[in-house]
């Protein structure tokens, strides 16, 4: 491959995996650009060295995947002049792109070998800057010590003491940190005193064993997933076999086979139902089918959905008929607009309108939304319900909410403000506002409790999301955690809201509705609405995933870029979606419970990779993107596939003319 092909290849890599992935340190990206990677790898695989993965080098060890070393010598903060100490050289290409930054690097490698082939390709990029040691990384290099930074790509159980000792004051060190030997969590560790350290939380990342005294004794063996070629086995065979037996089939949404699906619900409270990607059409469809028979048949009181509070609450004035001026702002106006604002969504809406009205106001169904990204907005909503109800506790919520002010057109932008050791955040002010409305519950509820259940849960909504844009900027799973919690203790709100004996349908993401326990979520520490339902109503909840193998889907590459229709590459090998995908059938519901299909359960129940595309999809990289492992019936209670899916469509706003005012969806 020609240099220029590399030099096009890495350009892309930067962009794409890591500007895209919110690292704009103009430094860090300098770096990134002057080391060719392909240098770094062996020779046989360097047309893969710009792929968003990591790759096999020499002794058996890996090189880390750009992404990952762009975070966490972006996470290091350098600006130049420093010591730098890089603990498991490995290829040498961590040590080389931060030797384009750092004045000095000492980087300690446990396998000869490995530093030996490091250290030639160091010098073949004519870098001079790095010294290479052959010794127990866990015990850092005192004689070099104090450093600026440290840098370990590899994973203790605890930071080692010997390396905290060995950072200057004020330096910083990042490393992976903890117990799973394929899971941890990448930690930022900052000197503060002599005996004084802040650690954070960064990303949930998977990385070898650091080896030493210090570290893991030896190395744990790790499971090997999906290497070497495919071999459908007779097991399996068998298992798609036992699917056809088992799968009520149907050809088209219009026939979905309701009857059944509504006798093993029963009478359970939470109904979870999920879809496999943001932007499928049939997932939106089949929900909506289920949900009108939820609501007809067995009287469900209201939707929840995996989106914002103030947008859904536009949708539900108007489902509900209820007297509301025309908004300054769109519902659902905000990236990922195709999510909810597309034409199958929006014929729930016209039909859910049209049965409420011809219900008396208390029993009509609600529509509401469970997410946390409607920060602004929802300051916006409670400062014009205190206007109307207490100007002056109005005058104080816009002087403590203006903490936030600054952040408005990115609130992801607080999260890097907050990262900042000297910045005082906004946590206090949002909370002591939260505080002075629930102390005056009595007093506002009078006034119209429906109008202050939507007040109430716009200000717990900009507490939460203050937190979670605090935390969210490596994507750790305290942010992940933070979303799901605060989505599901809003749906709790809305139970003890409509009352004692109250039933919910929603709608959601698989990996938010599924239970995580299930899943690689649990090894990294994650859990989800499901997990928090099963744990909190038991066998009240009824939870149904879907799949698909092929077709197009609405997607973007990259957050806040325009939405595209991409095709869906057919299903992995060693997948659940390539299982079902191989009974040769269109469509079908599979109850997954012990006492309807056995067999089958026990089957499905070894771990398989599982699909999960959200509003983000990026095809050149999917295994390592959009897979990973579960045991589907521990995942949900039932299973819809679509073998053939297509993209939702997008409304669009010509079609919208003549609406009344009070449409959601209004220009």
């Amino acid at each position: 491959m020609e240099s220029s092909d590399f030099a096009a290849r890495r350009e892309s890599m930067i962009d794409c995996q890591v500007r895209g992935r919110g690292i704009t340190s103009p430094r860090v990206l300098d770096a990134l650009r002057q080391v060719r990677r392909e240098r770094f790898v062996p020779p046989e695989l360097r047309e893969f060295a710009y792929e968003d993965t990591g790759l096999p080098i020499a002794a058996g060890q890996t090189i880390t995947q750009p992404w990952i070393v762009a975070m966490m010598i972006d996470a290091l903060d350098l600006s130049g002049g420093e010591r730098v100490l890089d603990v498991g050289t490995g290829s040498g290409y961590a040590a080389a792109v931060l030797a384009r930054i750092a004045d000095r690097v000492y980087s300690v490698e446990r396998i000869a070998e490995l530093a030996g082939l490091a250290g030639q390709a160091l010098k073949g990029e004519g870098i001079d800057n790095v010294e290479i040691r052959v010794d127990d990384g866990s015990r850092g290099w005192p004689e070099k010590a104090p450093f600026d930074a440290i840098l370990v790509a590899a994973a203790a159980q605890a930071v080692p003491e010997s390396l905290k000792r060995q950072l200057a004051i004020g330096g910083r060190l990042v490393m992976p940190v903890g117990d799973d030997p394929e899971a941890q969590e990448l930690v930022l560790v900052t000197r503060l005193t002599d005996e004084e350290f802040d650690s954070r939380d960064l990303a949930d990342v998977g990385f070898v064993p650091l080896l030493g005294e210090e570290g893991w004794q030896s190395a744990e063996p790790r499971r090997q997933r999906g290497f070497g070629r495919w071999r459908v086995s007779d097991a399996d065979r068998r298992l798609a076999d036992g699917i056809v037996a088992a799968a009520e089939r149907f050809e088209s949404i219009d026939d979905l086979p309701l009857d059944g699906l509504l006798s093993r619900i029963g009478d359970r409270r939470i109904v979870l139902l999920g879809e496999a990607s943001h932007g499928t059409s049939e997932f939106y469809r089949a929900r909506q089918r289920i949900t009108q028979a939820l609501i007809e048949e067995k009287g469900f009181d209201f939707v929840a959905i995996e989106g914002d509070w103030p947008d859904a609450a536009r949708i539900d004035h108007y489902v509900r008929h209820a007297e509301y001026p025309p908004s300054e702002w769109m519902a659902f106006a905000r990236f990922p607009v195709w999510m909810w604002r597309n034409e199958e969504v929006r014929g729930f809406v016209d039909w859910l309108r049209a049965h409420n009205a011809e219900l008396d106001p208390e029993r009509r169904v609600a529509f509401h939304g469970l997410d946390l990204y409607s920060l602004y907005n929802s300051i916006r909503a409670v400062l014009d319900y205190l206007d109307e109800v207490d100007p002056a506790v109005a005058e104080v919520a816009r002087e403590r909410y203006g903490c936030l002010v600054p952040f408005q057109t990115d609130p992801a932008t607080y999260a890097r403000a907050a990262l900042h050791p000297d910045y005082e955040t906004c946590e206090e002010p949002v909370l002591a506002m939260l505080r002075d409305m629930q102390s005056r519950h009595r007093e506002y509820a009078e006034h119209d409790g429906e109008r202050f259940l939507d007040a109430m849960q716009n200000a717990r909504l900009i507490a939460n999301a203050e937190e979670y844009y605090r935390t969210m900027f490596y994507g750790s799973r305290s942010a992940w955690n933070m979303r799901d919690t605060h989505m599901f203790e809003t749906l709790e709100n809305l139970l003890r809201h409509h009352g004692e004996g109250s039933r919910c349908v929603v709608w959601a993401h698989n990996s938010h509705v599924g239970d995580s326990e299930a899943t690689d979520m649990s090894r990294r520490g994650e859990f989800n609405i499901g997990r928090l339902c099963r744990a909190r109503f038991g066998d009240q909840v009824y939870s149904v995933g879907f799949g698909t193998d092929a077709g197009t889907v609405a997607a973007a590459s990259n957050w806040d870029e325009p939405m595209e229709i991409k095709d869906v590459r057919p299903s992995l090998q060693g997948s659940y979606e390539r299982l079902c995908h191989d009974t040769g059938l269109t469509a079908f519901l599979l109850p997954l419970s012990d006492a309807t299909n056995p067999e089958v359960r026990r089957g499905l129940l070894v771990e398989r990779l599982e699909r999960a595309i959200g509003v983000i999809y990026r095809p050149e990289s999917e295994r390592q993107s959009h897979y990973f492992h579960a045991a589907l019936p521990r995942q949900f209670d039932e299973y819809i596939w679509f073998d053939r899916t297509r993209a939702v469509r997008p409304l669009e706003s010509v079609a919208l003319a003549g609406m009344p005012d009070t449409y959601p969806f209004g220009l």
